[in-house]
């Protein structure tokens, strides 16, 4: 097992070297101006201002240069100076990047709570209306893009209903809680302030759902074929000739196995949520790296694009260590082969 682990772990840094040299490719490739961000349009058509702004931005020289520089540099922990902030991106990130957490998390328990349940619930009822919902509502979320569905909940639950706030964290009139963790759920709580807190949890619902929905759907079908080819088995039919009661056969036999195909799903969404939150903190202000992302991209950052995609790369990679090591340890056969 632990030559296995060593083998998955020896091949992150080529994979994640293999994503920062093709995004590194790709913006430097893209026909247009990055010092518009950062000189004004009088400055940009004086030659000696614009090679020492290329200069101290790094992008002087060849690409290949530019390339090696920017390596060394990452070695050291440095990813670049920001073009909009002016602040290195590292700092940038490590602030915007708990924000991000918070809601990832939120929308991960939501998506594998759901979904487990749904799932299951259709299994056992196949065929009938709680089948028929469940597949429908999880299609609805898995086909919706979620700008769309976010604009549309957001508008029905927050605007007309007023159900859930509007975007944003906490309210507009209200300071951000003193950081300790950078999780605003958690520092409340540690702050002793509930109200605050209950705030938190309010601002984060409905995001975390329109994020977390379309997983749903991905493991809600999972695990639905899963349960429908498990419930058939011997064992199962074993158990309930033992008399054992219907929960018991359902969560204690047939769910247990039926988990382990949806575990992948589980583990990859994790890294899918991370790096594809873009729009949903677009949409409800959220202020993690998913708007980071946003605004990097309209304005060219060139460092602050590679920081994001560092990240995400970094995320999906260790994502897919983790769930590969889970599901060995999960299934005894890929354990032994």
């Amino acid at each position: 097992m632990w030559k296995y682990i060593a083998r998955r772990v020896i091949v992150i840094p080529p994979l994640l070297l293999g994503v920062v040299t093709v995004t590194f490719l790709i913006t430097r490739l893209i026909p247009a101006n990055p010092l518009a961000t950062v000189l004004n349009p009088r400055s940009l058509g004086d030659k000696q201002i614009v090679a020492a702004a290329m200069e101290h931005w790094g992008l002087g020289g060849t690409i290949v240069q530019q390339f090696g520089r920017y390596i060394v540099n990452l070695l050291h922990g440095d990813m670049g100076t920001s073009f909009v902030t002016k602040g290195p991106v590292a700092s940038d990130i490590a602030l915007r990047l708990p924000f991000t957490l918070e809601l990832v998390f939120a929308a991960i328990v939501i998506a594998v709570v759901g979904g487990i349940g749904i799932g299951v619930l259709a299994a056992v009822r196949q065929n009938k209306f709680t089948d028929t919902f469940g597949r429908l509502f999880t299609l609805i979320g898995s086909s919706t893009p979620q700008y769309w569905s976010g604009l549309v909940l957001l508008l029905i639950l927050s605007t007309r209903l007023h159900l859930l706030p509007g975007p944003g964290q906490l309210y507009p009139q209200v300071y951000a809680p003193h950081r300790y963790t950078g999780f605003y759920v958690i520092d409340t709580l540690i702050s002793g302030n509930w109200q605050l807190c209950w705030q938190a949890i309010e601002h984060l619902i409905l995001p975390a759902f329109i994020l977390g929905w379309g997983v749903m759907g991905s493991i809600a079908r999972i695990v639905r074929a899963s349960m429908l080819d498990v419930l058939n088995q011997d064992f199962v039919r074993t158990a309930r000739a033992k008399g054992a009661s219907e929960m018991s056969v359902v969560l204690r036999h047939a769910l247990r196995n039926a988990l382990l195909p949806a575990l992948t799903i589980v583990g990859f969404s994790v890294a899918y949520l991370l790096s594809g939150d873009v729009l949903v903190e677009d949409i409800f202000q959220w202020g993690g790296i998913g708007s980071y992302a946003v605004t990097a991209a309209e304005s060219l950052d060139y460092p602050a694009i590679m920081g994001v995609v560092i990240v995400g790369g970094v995320a999906f990679l260790i994502a897919s260590l983790l769930t590969d090591i889970g599901y060995a340890f999960a299934d005894p056969q890929i354990r032994v082969a």
